[in-house]
């Protein structure tokens, strides 16, 4: 019997492992990436207090991007959680890309975040 490869219970198992050496703080909050296959997201979170410190997506109001599922519509979302995250007082944060490549859209979030001021 074959058995099915399920992408996305790999995709868990590798964030589970990052995520055993990278831990966010209030100083230094973490920078997740999540991507679906039309959206991307964006968090700051401090596993300290474990709260969301501010949080950016393609699906959010004030985004207006006509294709929400490529590079571009990436770079705008990390443009988007630098500027948040600046409003918060926040410039210097781990990056953690969510069990996926450092390739794509992922890349594109954290260059566009590092363009527009953070230190990742």
């Amino acid at each position: 019997m074959i058995k099915k490869v399920d992408r996305d219970a790999k995709r868990r198992k590798r964030h589970l492992r990052i995520r055993r050496k990278l831990s966010g703080t209030s100083e230094r909050p973490r920078l997740v990436v999540f991507r679906s296959e039309k959206h991307m997201y964006a968090q700051l979170v401090d596993d300290e207090a474990g709260k969301v410190i501010t949080s950016a997506s393609t699906i959010d109001k004030d985004v207006k991007i006509e294709k929400t599922w490529n590079v571009e519509a990436a770079k705008e979302i990390g443009k988007l959680i630098a500027e948040k995250a600046k409003a918060k007082g926040v410039t210097k944060v781990k990056f953690d890309r969510g069990g996926y490549q450092y390739h794509g859209r992922v890349k594109a979030v954290a260059e566009a975040a590092r363009e527009a001021g953070l230190e990742l």
